[in-house]
């Protein structure tokens, strides 16, 4: 697996867990602070755990902090893209392979990471770890933020 994808899946894994005991809408913006000592200390863990001797560690740092930094602008960009799907009818894995993908797509530095990168890569942790329909339902979504983008 390239350095990167799994900088990316090691970030999806710890929003996951962070999402799944209790993040909610309003708390990353309300309280960065202990949100990101507490997915600090999940990411610490996922790096050790799976990504040790990874070459560089700063590009999850760099994709967590942007998450987290946006998080409620994020939301909001896909509960616009995708409307007839509410956030919390989102399972969590493509919620926040959402959230890594606009990140990257509209706030990472487009030299770092082109857009059509950023889709794919998306698209990819969606097939690996979501449901038979998340890589189609990452597509749509981002495509349609891509095309808005172009505008």
């Amino acid at each position: 697996m390239a350095t990167r994808h799994l900088a990316r899946s090691i970030v999806l894994q710890s929003l996951y867990e962070w999402d799944f005991y209790g993040c909610k809408s309003g708390q990353a913006a309300d309280n960065v602070k202990s949100v990101k000592t507490g997915l600090t200390k999940i990411i610490e863990r996922n790096l050790q755990e799976f990504g040790p001797g990874i070459d560089e560690p700063e590009f999850v740092w760099r994709i967590a902090d942007g998450v987290i930094k946006n998080f409620d602008n994020l939301n909001k960009i896909i509960e616009r893209a995708a409307p007839e799907w509410p956030l919390s009818q989102i399972s969590i894995v493509d919620r926040n392979v959402l959230r890594i993908g606009l990140y990257e797509l509209l706030f990472a530095d487009p030299e770092e990471v082109p857009a059509k990168v950023a889709i794919n890569e998306a698209i990819e942790l969606a097939k690996n770890y979501g449901g038979p329909n998340s890589g189609k339902f990452i597509n749509g979504v981002l495509g349609t933020v891509y095309k808005e983008m172009k505008k």
